[in-house]
């Protein structure tokens, strides 16, 4: 029996909302254990880690991300005029998704893992594309996440919209032959279980009906949930409207691809039909402020009518507290009735949809949940109670706090610094990006 006891904590847990200050939290192996005053003298052959009040929060985790963005910041290629949100899709990220390799993916993955977890996060939901490198490519991103410890789920993003109906088969079969991948290694056991599957779609705009009886089919084969962007912008509406008659979510749960482990992005402009389909299904809408704020897209006022609300970044980093933050801030601008509270029940949520796809517990400070933790230096300016801590993540607790992230009982990243040298991973990263930036500007318009 393996115990970790980190000892005088601040143990505060975001929903439902809970503090307790001067306790300690027993981990064994992979698990809570228990979490109370004077455990080191109920398991006295535990390994113990002084806290001295730092605060240990459940982990974060971002519900909607693309890993193959990691290098793109500051990108330096040929990127057109993009006055609306297409033509930046044509322009700029479907450029780049048809630019990566086995190599820009991997360190693009290693990269975006290692800022998730500086950021605090202990598992990030990813959506993947990368239309010349399919079959192999979400194999590439797991063990990316598993070189720096993350846990995380990621998919393929189906779609016809570069070589017709040969995509929509080879982007459905590497969502298949992924989750299988990700059973046989369950089985074996012989790496810790971290990553799981979806099945990916990029848009409704973009997969044809041929393709979403293909997905529906791979969720009953895998018994995985489907991972979708959905009115993102209006042109997604518009669309599934004049070719189809129909309103998106409608279209899709046609072809059985709304249920409990259902993943929506963005959302903005669904209808309340639609809302009424996702709550009567529990499934999940992951809201993305920041990045809906950098496109331009317009804002989603139908939050507070959904039932099961997460929050992710769309490639905007994974930091999660910053995310917070400008949920709440863009909705009280909005108009919105919602207060920190609610945003820190959709934060929490990401664990919620951790529960459902590794039949397992998060997200609370209990015996018997998983030891995925956030430990942040905290010096409250306030009492940090139970009923305000939603407010002290709005308006102080950021990701500069995070000191340690613990993912599967084992601590990652400890004391600000990881047990590897990162230095030679962010140098390859830069040489690789500027071959990708490369063939990115060789691509035809």
């Amino acid at each position: 029996m393996s115990i970790l006891i980190l000892k005088n904590a601040t143990a505060a847990q975001i929903y439902p909302a809970k503090v307790w200050e001067n306790v300690d939290i027993a981990i064994e192996n992979d698990k809570i254990l228990a979490v109370g005053p004077g455990l080191c003298q109920r398991y006295p052959q535990a390994q113990v880690k002084e806290m001295r009040g730092q605060l240990v929060m459940p982990g974060m985790v971002c519900s909607h991300n693309h890993f193959y963005s990691g290098l793109s910041r500051g990108i330096q290629a040929n990127i057109a005029p993009s006055p609306d949100f297409i033509s930046t899709l044509k322009n700029l990220w479907w450029r780049l998704d048809r630019a990566l390799d086995e190599e820009s993916l991997y360190y693009s993955g290693l990269i975006c893992a290692m800022e998730a977890v500086r950021s605090g996060c202990t598992a990030v939901i990813d959506h993947h594309a990368s239309p010349h490198y399919i079959t192999g490519s979400l194999s590439q991103l797991r063990n990316a996440f598993l070189k720096i410890g993350l846990r995380g789920m990621t998919c393929f993003e189906t779609t016809d919209r570069n070589f017709g109906s040969r995509e929509l088969r080879d982007s459905v079969e590497e969502n298949i032959r992924f989750a299988r991948e990700i059973d046989a290694a369950r089985e074996k056991g012989d790496q810790p279980y971290l990553v799981e599957a979806h099945i990916g779609a990029h848009a409704p705009f973009t997969v044809p009906d041929e393709g979403l009886a293909m997905l529906g089919e791979a969720l009953k084969a895998t018994g995985r949930g489907l991972h979708i962007h959905a009115a993102e912008d209006r042109y997604d509406v518009s669309h599934s409207h004049h070719l189809y008659g129909k309103d998106l979510l409608a279209r899709l749960a046609e072809f059985g691809l709304i249920n409990s482990k259902t993943l929506i992005a963005h959302g903005l402009y669904i209808s309340d039909a639609d809302v009424e389909l996702l709550n009567a299904q529990d499934g999940f809408l992951v809201h993305n402020a920041r990045s809906n704020m950098n496109n331009h897209v317009g804002y989603n006022h139908r939050l507070p009518q959904i039932r099961n609300l997460a929050l992710g970044t769309d490639g905007i980093g994974s930091d999660m507290f910053e995310e917070m933050k400008f949920a709440f801030f863009k909705h009280r601008d909005a108009g919105g009735p919602l207060w920190p509270d609610s945003f820190a029940k959709a934060l929490s949520n990401g664990n919620e949809l951790l529960n459902r796809n590794f039949n397992a517990r998060f997200g609370r400070l209990e015996a018997g949940y998983k030891a995925d933790l956030t430990l942040c230096d905290y010096m409250a300016p306030t009492p940090l109670i139970a009923e305000n801590i939603a407010g002290h993540i709005a308006f102080g607790l950021g990701s500069n706090s995070v000191r340690s992230v613990m993912v599967n009982g084992v601590m990652i990243y400890e004391d600000r610094q990881f047990s590897f040298d990162c230095e030679p991973i962010f140098r390859e990263a830069q040489k690789v990006a500027k071959k990708m930036w490369a063939r990115m500007d060789a691509l035809p318009a």
